[in-house]
Formats: structure tokens, sequence, C-alpha cells
């Protein structure tokens, strides 16, 4: 049964309004997850193997609309409460893995941290706070109070021994002596020294030269487009440090790696990738897990996406015993997690339950029976093209949008809607894809259509989904 936990006015706005703009809510995926069962038990058990100190990449692919990024944030709340630090960005063509745009990206994540005390973003202070904490903790067991002349030598010879361990990355020295002058000014109270430590952690500095005025620090280097994920490395080496379960990096949009026009460029960001993909799946970043998102044609295009680049090719592409899927059989410890379309009774399962959600935000009865909702199901699914097209994102945003129309009109009633005219989007015409400029060497491929497994719909009852 739905749980029956009143959920708070304030995080069911967000959650229906995100739903109705066509967007992914940050908060309150839990209470509308239907359908999805094993991938969300392949991510789960991710994590859980990354919290025993294992490493782990994934990719979710799907078409725009199906459940990617909805899926990514339904994860990433779930990490926060297994104990992890999160970070998650979309990337754009402003942001990237490799190159101009690496930093960008780098701040985006930084920007997003959260962890249980921050579950929102800006996460930074909270965490690094966490380790002071800790430390303090520790002096206070031995005796050592915070007001005693001995705690500011104990404590900086307490930072500088957890610290060794960061110091053996790449950058580790720097990234320590930031983390170790922080604590230090959170312990004396000096304000703008935690400020200017923070702003070298997000990697606000241009120069060298600005980052050692600002801190001090003579010998400091600064965080740029070329080490970032270094630092990144380092960020999830501190987190297990100091009690977190790890760190998960959520990076969405990758199709805009896709659509960058110069195949040199292109290919230094799928190199990135590969990157990223040996460090954990190898054990050499243990404790971090990264997971993409993209469009069948950021995976599958020979020509610009990542099967156009054939160390990856040869890493992501299934094996000759998962080809198909025909008969429903999946292996969940594929890199590759391709999302199937939803049935007919999980679509009609999540409509019930958006018309709970949304008659409990508005404090009035939802003037649209079980029987409706199936019937809108169909209506949708009898359209050309949706046995393959029909996404969540489309029946989402038209069911909500006809509970407004019937809350706004009392006089009205469902058949009157259904009746007047068909839903206002070809599934058809759902993924367009923008023009892409070409370099001289190559044209732009078509995408390559989603797999059997993909759009074949489970054969499921509406009385087995639970609501």
């Amino acid at each position: 049964m739905l749980n029956t936990e009143r959920i708070p006015k304030r995080v069911l706005g967000i959650l229906l309004s995100s739903l109705t703009a066509g967007v992914v809510p940050r908060v309150g995926a839990p209470y509308i997850a239907i359908g999805r069962t094993e991938e969300i038990a392949a991510l789960t058990d991710d994590l859980h193997r990354v919290a025993d100190g294992e490493g782990a990449s994934r990719f979710v692919i799907g078409r725009y609309g199906s459940g990617k990024s909805f899926l990514i944030q339904l994860i990433r709340g779930h990490a926060i409460d297994l104990g992890f630090i999160t970070a998650d960005c979309d990337l754009s063509p402003e942001r990237r893995l490799c190159g101009a745009g690496g930093l960008a990206t780098y701040r985006e994540l930084i920007r997003n941290l959260s962890c249980k005390a921050s579950p929102d973003g800006g996460a930074l202070p909270a965490v690094i706070g966490r380790w002071y904490s800790d430390i303090a903790g520790r002096l206070a067991s031995d005796g050592v109070l915070p007001s005693s002349e001995e705690f500011p030598g104990r404590l900086t010879s307490e930072i500088l021994r957890d610290s060794r361990e960061l110091e053996s990355g790449v950058g580790g020295f720097d990234f320590a002596l930031i983390v170790s002058e922080y604590c230090r000014a959170f312990g004396e109270g000096r304000d703008e020294m935690m400020s200017a430590c923070l702003r070298w952690l997000r990697g606000e500095y241009g120069t060298k030269t600005e980052a050692r005025r600002a801190t001090g620090l003579r010998s400091i280097g600064i965080i740029d487009d070329s080490n970032w994920y270094d630092h990144i490395k380092l960020l999830s080496a501190l987190a297990r440090r100091i009690g977190f379960s790890g760190l998960a990096v959520f990076i969405d949009e990758g199709v805009n790696l896709y659509k960058i026009p110069n195949r040199i460029s292109r290919e230094a960001n799928y190199e990135k990738i590969l990157s990223i993909y040996n460090d954990t799946m190898q054990g050499k970043a243990p404790g971090m897990m990264f997971v993409f998102g993209g469009t069948p044609q950021f995976l599958e295009d020979t020509r610009r996406g990542l099967f156009s680049y054939e160390a990856l090719r040869s890493r992501l592409s299934g094996g000759r015993l998962s080809a198909g899927d025909d008969d429903g059989i999946i292996d969940r410890m594929e890199p590759v997690i391709r999302l199937r379309r939803l049935s007919d009774a999980e679509l009609t399962a999540l409509l019930i339950r958006l018309s709970r959600l949304y008659g409990e935000y508005y404090s009035s009865d939802v003037r649209v029976t079980d029987s409706d909702m199936a019937d809108f199901v169909r209506r949708s699914a009898a359209r050309s093209g949706a046995d393959t097209m029909l996404t969540p994102r489309e029946i989402i945003r038209d069911f909500l949008r006809l509970l407004n129309l019937l809350r706004q009109n009392p006089d009205r009633d469902y058949d009157y809607f259904a009746n007047r005219r068909e839903c206002s989007t070809d599934p058809a015409n759902t993924e367009k894809t923008d023009p892409i400029s070409t370099d001289d060497s190559e044209e732009h491929s078509q995408s390559s259509g989603i797999s059997a497994s993909e759009a074949e719909p489970r054969h499921i009852s509406i009385d087995d989904i639970v609501l």
C-alpha cells in the first residue's frame, strides 16, 4: 500500500509542479516510484558494494522522457540515506569532462554536493566540519578539550596524521593542506581563511597567484580543467576517511558529448569516461561510484557515440549471451542499464498514485476513477508509434494537465476531456535531435533504434503493482 504517512506540502508542491512542467523533481521521487524494480536493484547493489570498498560505473540509457533522470534522482536520494556523499550535474555545451568545460563540471558537482545533513546541495562545509568534529571528539575522549592550551597543537598533529593518505594521490598534498587549514581556521574562528579554503575547494581561483594571496600558502596550486577529476577522487578518499560510505557521482545528459562537433575534442571526453570506468572497475578508486545518463544515440552511434571509441565499445557492448533479451532475462551486472518501456499496468498504477498525491495536495477529491485512468493509458498507448515511443513523461504531463482542467472546470467530467481531442503530444515525434554541426571529416549519423528489451513491456497485472 502507498505510504500513509503525511507528505510535507512543500515537497508535494515541488513534486507536482516539476512533473507538470516535464522536468525531474529533486525531492519526492520515492513517492512516485513505480516499476524499474530490476534497475533500482542493480544500482542499489552497486551502492552496497561501493560502501564495502569497491568502485562502480554504470550507464543508464533511455530515450528522452523514459525516466533516466528520474531514476538517477531516485538512486541519489537512496545513496544519501545509505550514508554516501553525492554529487550530480547535467552536462551542457559549457560543461564537459575534458578540456574547456571540465572545471565548470567540477564546480557544478561541488555546488550540488549533498549528504544527510545537507540533502539539497552545498554540503562541502558540512563534510569538512564533520572531519573536524571527529578529530575534536577523539581529542576530548583523551582529555584534551578545545579550551585547553594543548588543543591547537594536538589538533594540528591529528589533522596531519589523518591527511597523510590523501597526499599519496595526484594533487593530494595541496588538497590535504587546504583541508587542514580549513579545519584549523574552523577551530580558531577565522572566517576569512575558511572562506578562502572553500573557494579553493570549489575551484573558484583562476590563477595560482590569486589562490596564494587569498590563502597565504605560497606553494599551493589550483584546481583547473586538467586535474578536476583527481580532486574528485581525493574528495572520495576524504569521505571514506571521515566515516561516509563513499562518494556517488551522477552525470546526466551525456548526449551533449555526442553533440560535440570536433572529433578530437569529443574523443578526449570519451577518453576521460574510459579513465573513470577503468579506475572504478579496477579498484583504483575505492568507495567511488559514477552513474552516467544518456540516450541510445549517445551510446550506440558508431560515428559519434561512445561506441565510436573502440576501447569503450568493447567494454560497454553486450555479450553474445545477453543479445536480444527477448525473453525478459537481463544481466544486472552489465555496465549498461537500458530502460524498457513501462507496461500499461505500471503506467496505470503510476497515474493512480499521482491522483492520490494530487488530491492530498489540493485537499479535494479527484474526479477520476481507476477505470478512467486505465482508459487514459489505453487511449495514449493506442496512438501510432506508442508501442516504442510512449514515455512516462508524456503520460504524466498530460494526466496532470487533465487533473488541472477537471479541478478548474467542475461542471465537466473525464469523458468530456477524453473525447474532446487526443492527448496533445504525438509520441512518434517525441525524440527530436538538435541540429549538429559536423567537422570536415565526418557526417552526422542517424540514431540507432532501441533494443527489443526496451520496447517489450512486461506482462503483469495491475494487481501485482504495489500502490
